[in-house]
């Protein structure tokens, strides 16, 4: 089993690595301007970033696989990302409220000169059930919110979710079929096989 670098200090994303097998030999988050550009549509976007979070992190690791990731909520054109503060978590929150809106994360992989990005999107809809101002004042008091992208879908937040289409890993930032080829394209393995 070969070992990789993570471009991401998500702890989610760790987690999930490992519950299919998966360590880093190292943990390596990239600090690139993740400001949409003008009229940039959120595939676009979720892709541009991850490949930037690539090739940053190549610059420092120019041997090892890396592996990057980005997850955003879009809902229509509209990209949701972290949540600066409480207020505009609550206007996020009252946006999505009652209607569908989509989970796109890109993950990809490179190695070097060996091995050039290579890029998944995979999107996940989700649709939420009309929320209470109670419901928003208590999630935002949580704090768990903070540093996810729309809002974090672990724990209480479940029973907000009416219905989704699509995998529920993504929801937490790695979709981990994409994840698991992406990985074994550049000789990586999950010790579960």
């Amino acid at each position: 089993m070969a070992s990789f670098i993570l471009a991401s200090g998500s702890t989610q994303r760790q987690e999930l690595l490992h519950s299919i097998g998966y360590t880093p030999a190292q943990i390596a988050p990239q600090d690139i301007d993740e400001t949409p550009l003008k009229g940039e549509r959120p595939r676009s976007y979720v892709t541009r970033i991850t490949h930037d979070k690539l090739l940053a992190a190549l610059k420092a690791f120019p041997e090892d696989p890396v592996l990057a990731a980005d997850t955003i909520v879009a809902v229509g054109a509209r990209i949701l990302q972290k949540a600066r503060d409480a207020e505009e978590q609550r206007q996020f929150l009252t946006l999505l409220s009652g209607r569908r809106h989509r989970l796109l994360t890109c993950v990809g992989v490179a190695q070097g000169n060996a091995v050039p990005p290579r890029l998944r999107v995979v999107q996940t809809t989700v649709h939420l059930k009309r929320l209470s101002q109670h419901e928003i004042d208590r999630y935002i008091e949580s704090g768990v919110w903070q540093g996810c992208a729309g809002y974090n879908s672990n724990g209480f937040f479940q029973t907000f979710i009416h219905k989704i289409m699509g995998t529920t890993a993504n929801m937490r930032g790695l979709p981990l079929l994409e994840t698991r080829h992406l990985l074994e394209s550049v000789g990586c393995f999950s010790t579960f096989i």
